[in-house]
């Protein structure tokens, strides 16, 4: 059972949002954009959705790929990103990518409410590979509630949310479906917690920090170490 739904204001709150609507997501872009590595040559987007981060990355990193595999969330960002230097859209599943040759790779991986469509073993797994030697992943992810803690950050979300929605969106809005019916984004509900993450990542990414966010978010920051040159004489 989702412990969320113990929050006996939750369906209140959601209709509130919805009248008040802000970007979850784009909202914690300012925590990816704080922790951008040192170096900023390439970068990687993973869901990039309507691109929205990428065109961001693009003025911090000489080059950034947009990655998704939804039709239209990929023409949407390659419509973003037309004309904008070293930016591209790439559509395709993740388990399609796959290390650059000769040991390069991105300095930068960044996936907002992404990882949670993955099998999170997998995709740990195969993340370090994506990177260059020093090179940084941060996500923002989602995750099913099932603890005393949750509940406690998803009290603390659920109270600054339409307080944040006043702020950001003061008129009603109003839905505005695509013309096919689909949401304006694909959506999915977690399925694994926190700690269930948490585990996962530390066993997989040593020295990785994953924090609990407010509105109903987590952060998760690895930096890839570098290669030990070779020893030459020795």
């Amino acid at each position: 059972m989702d412990i969320r739904n113990w929050f006996p204001a939750h369906e209140a709150l959601v209709r509130l949002n919805a009248r008040h609507p802000w970007s979850h997501n784009e909202y914690f872009h300012r925590w990816i954009l704080g922790n951008l590595p040192a170096r900023r040559e390439a970068a990687m987007d993973i869901g990039c959705g309507r691109g929205v981060l990428a065109a961001e990355l693009a003025t911090c990193f000489t080059h950034v790929t947009g990655i998704d595999q939804d039709e239209g969330m990929a023409a949407t960002a390659a419509a973003r990103l037309a004309g904008v230097p070293g930016a591209r859209v790439r559509r395709c599943r993740f388990d399609e990518l796959t290390p650059t040759a000769g040991g390069g790779g991105a300095d930068l991986i960044t996936m907002v409410a992404v990882l949670h469509w993955l099998d999170l073993d997998d995709a740990l797994t195969r993340l370090p590979a994506l990177l260059a030697p020093g090179g940084r992943l941060l996500v923002v992810g989602l995750a099913r509630p099932d603890s005393l803690a949750d509940l406690a950050f998803d009290v603390v979300s659920g109270a600054a949310n339409p307080v944040m929605g006043m702020i950001k969106h003061p008129r009603l809005a109003r839905p505005t479906p695509l013309p096919d019916g689909r949401p304006a984004m694909p959506v999915k509900d977690p399925v694994t917690t926190f700690a269930e993450i948490r585990t996962a990542a530390r066993a997989r990414l040593p020295g990785v920090a994953v924090r609990r966010r407010v509105f109903f978010r987590y952060t998760l920051r690895w930096d890839k170490p570098q290669e030990l040159p070779s020893l030459i004489g020795s």
